[in-house]
């Protein structure tokens, strides 16, 4: 396998030799028809059908109790932090193999993470190392999970879906229940996703999904809480509604609130796209069993799915031999149209999260060497 093969493939694959993004929307006429029923009606904003009916579809297609729609999947995380009770000075475990926007999600709050290394199972949060972690650094005290050198609560556990691969639920439910934790799941990538036949985000108290451009549906930009318990689910939305009571003409809010409330014409976006998300999670499907196909006899590691789940794989990634590799393979690529990126840089090496406390990274560092993302838009 060399650059050169991946470029003819990708470029046979899509049958093109124009540019290939790493990930492109999919619309059809439905989307269009939508979003100018939302402008003629003048309903655009966040009050509207497409709003209440995006909910809906995303409670039934994720078995959810109760979906919240906000304006993007950060302000989905930070709501699902906020509700959950993360406070100024609280702390949250969570991988520092991930998006930057689950970090600051913690810190708008306050709050700060402390980073733990990911598995080679799911390239989220390990549970073992999880536990190691609490084991060394953390006690039970009355209050709930305490930091032994400062006194700090850990309140929260947040793991990653990484690429839409679910992560080893069952075993971070153990290590909650153990350590008192709250599970909040950063479920962004892995709408459509299943852990052991059951939809990520749906384990924790709270799950955040994304509907960015580059997700497997989109909203153009939007996000969703999903609420475990049904009074949470109705508080959560008093909430990202500026925690506004309902009145004919008074503007009374009772508590801290926040205007994360998705647009109507947005969800219009998002009504469409979601008739269509079992025919791209197939396509999609189909395609990284192709890419596996192609890098079984190579040096190169195709990322599959674990055992125990159902991905929807949301971006394909391969592991390169070597960090030479890695960076030819990114240099040759994208000069040729066909667009592959690196993973994230690792959370505590960027200088807002360099002093957080932190674990063995060992299998993080490993992975940002070695990880390259390869084109994934559905093939339709």
């Amino acid at each position: 396998m060399t650059p050169k093969l991946l470029i003819e493939f990708v470029q046979d694959v899509y049958q093109t030799k124009d540019f290939i993004p790493l990930h492109a929307p999919s619309f059809t006429s439905k989307e269009e028809d939508y979003v100018l029923e939302t402008i003629r009606s003048s309903f655009v904003s966040s009050v509207g059908q497409f709003v209440n009916q995006f909910e809906q579809r995303i409670e039934q297609y994720t078995s959810s109790p109760r979906a919240i729609a906000t304006v993007n999947g950060t302000a989905a995380l930070h709501t699902a932090l906020y509700m959950s009770g993360i406070r100024q000075g609280d702390l949250v475990l969570t991988q520092a193999l991930t998006f930057v926007a689950t970090c600051n999600a913690i810190h708008q709050l306050g709050a700060a993470p402390i980073f733990i290394d990911v598995s080679p199972i799911s390239l989220g949060i390990c549970p073992n190392a999880t536990r190691r972690f609490l084991e060394e650094h953390a006690e039970i005290c009355h209050q709930g999970c305490r930091l032994k050198s400062t006194g700090q609560m850990i309140k929260a556990l947040l793991p990653m879906h990484t690429f839409g691969h679910p992560c080893q639920i069952d075993e971070l439910l153990l290590v909650c229940q153990e350590w008192q934790l709250t599970l909040i799941e950063d479920a962004a990538e892995s709408l459509g996703s299943l852990y052991k036949g059951k939809h990520t985000g749906t384990f924790g108290r709270f799950g955040a999904l994304s509907f960015n451009g580059n997700k497997i549906i989109t909203t153009g930009g939007g996000g969703m809480v999903l609420c475990a318990d049904t009074q949470d689910g109705e508080h959560t939305k008093h909430v990202t509604t500026t925690a506004k009571v309902p009145h004919p003409f008074e503007f009374y809010h009772d508590e801290l609130g926040f205007n994360y409330r998705l647009p109507n014409i947005n969800a219009a976006l998002g009504c469409a796209q979601i008739e269509r998300l079992d025919q791209l999670i197939e396509a999609k499907r189909k395609l990284a069993k192709q890419y596996a196909q192609l890098f079984s006899r190579s040096p190169y590691q195709f990322i599959v799915e674990p055992d125990y789940a159902h991905s929807n794989y949301w971006l394909n990634a391969i592991l390169c031999p070597d960090v030479s590799a890695r960076n030819t393979l990114l240099e040759e690529t994208n000069s040729q149209g066909v667009m592959t990126r690196p993973i994230w840089q690792l959370m505590h090496t960027l200088p807002m999260y360099s002093d957080a406390l932190r674990g063995d990274l060992s299998y993080s560092e490993h992975i940002e060497a070695h990880l390259v993302n390869i084109p994934s838009s559905p093939i339709l």
